[in-house]
């Protein structure tokens, strides 16, 4: 297989991530990096020291070296960098979540659709959790089909950025489009329905209050509670809380149906673990079939080196191998533009209802053919 070169705009705490996954593949370079900040360029130039930095999207996409391309720059800079690529050289890309914060993309969001020459794959990670695929594997049997599908994410508050720029929701699209916008693809991956009415409740209780970014105070939401009506006739509940350090697992996933109950639990990221409650836990599924043989548990260990690539529990390692095969022309990317578009309406219409107590129809884009 020929080396394949990779080019990387935007390169902070997800972008080494990326790197980090992308060099344990056999037959990648990291050829080019676009990265602005000078402490980020600094890291990315120690994972990556034999890749060429260069001071602007345009520049790197004059290196003829490169295969494909890696989005990783902050939210509200995904759509341009897209544009930008389309108008000087496309290559194929894969470009992190969210795929907007701003619901006037659409029409740029259809135009790249119908137009742009390269596949680009929309980075939802967490379909790739090796507990969450096998969820998603078993759910429909072990159930007989779901009827009801929860999700709830307990977690610590947002990291710091560079610029601090997920502190406002201008830039970060929102909590429920930046960090949430994961866990409404997997309700249309889970249920393969779409979304016909969505209801929220959602604040900003503890976080980030004290904090003062040029006289303004951060306005991000920390804890929301969304109902989704599916047209399918199922239905699903996100639960997130952004200030439950120390949770024994982060998320927690429960499918429903007339057969049977699954449940998918995993654990935080390892390097946040609190070391004072010991090793952290082993993610597993719980399976409750209608069955008086009562419910069982089958652990699901990731691959130690994968753990340490990255905070995601080897999604992004197992992802990259997926788009790698799009590099080299064997397959075609399994989250689209719709896919991620639809992500990114369903968290804003979920805002939305927040605001304003008002039920939603999300804005999603026409289905690809």
């Amino acid at each position: 297989m020929r080396t394949i070169r990779y080019g990387l705009i935007g390169c902070g705490m997800m972008g080494q991530e990326h790197i980090r996954n992308i060099q344990l593949l056999d037959n990648t370079e990291i050829g080019g990096i676009y990265e602005p900040d000078a402490l980020m360029r600094q890291a990315a130039q120690e994972l990556a020291p034999a890749a060429i930095f260069a001071d602007s999207t345009e520049e790197l996409l004059k290196l003829e070296q490169l295969d494909c391309l890696v989005i990783t720059s902050p939210n509200f800079t995904h759509i341009k960098h897209l544009q930008t690529i389309a108008e000087t050289r496309p290559l194929p890309v894969l470009v992190e979540k969210p795929l907007s914060t701003d619901l006037q993309d659409l029409a740029v969001v259809n135009d790249l659709n119908n137009s742009f020459p390269e596949p680009i794959w929309v980075a939802m990670e967490y379909r790739y959790m090796p507990p969450l695929t096998e969820f998603i594997k078993r759910a429909q049997s072990v159930t007989g089909g779901i009827t009801m599908l929860s999700i709830r994410e307990h977690r610590f508050p947002f990291l710091p950025k560079v610029n601090d720029w997920n502190r406002f929701n201008r830039y970060s699209g929102g909590t429920l489009v930046e960090k949430c916008c994961h866990f409404f693809d997997l309700m249309r991956l889970i249920l393969d329905a779409e979304p016909t009415r969505i209801m929220a409740s959602a604040g900003q209780s503890h976080n980030h209050l004290d904090e003062i970014y040029k006289d303004e105070t951060p306005d991000i939401i920390d804890n929301a509670y969304t109902i989704v009506d599916f047209n399918n006739g199922s239905r699903s509940l996100l639960e997130l809380s952004m200030f439950a350090e120390g949770s024994k697992y982060q998320e927690e996933i429960c499918a429903v149906g007339p057969e049977g109950k699954i449940e998918c639990l995993i654990p935080g990221p390892t390097r946040f673990w609190p070391e004072d409650l010991g090793p952290a836990p082993t993610p597993k599924l719980v399976i409750s079939p209608r069955d008086p043989k009562g419910p069982y548990e089958v652990e699901i260990p990731v691959d130690p080196k994968l753990l340490l690539a990255g905070d995601h529990h080897g999604s992004t390692f197992y992802q990259h191998q997926k788009f790698q095969q799009v590099v080299l022309g064997n397959a075609t990317p399994e989250v689209t533009l719709h896919d991620g578009w639809a992500a990114v309406a369903m968290g804003m219409a979920a805002q939305h209802s927040a605001k304003t107590g008002e039920a939603q129809l999300p804005r999603l884009t026409p289905a690809p053919a």
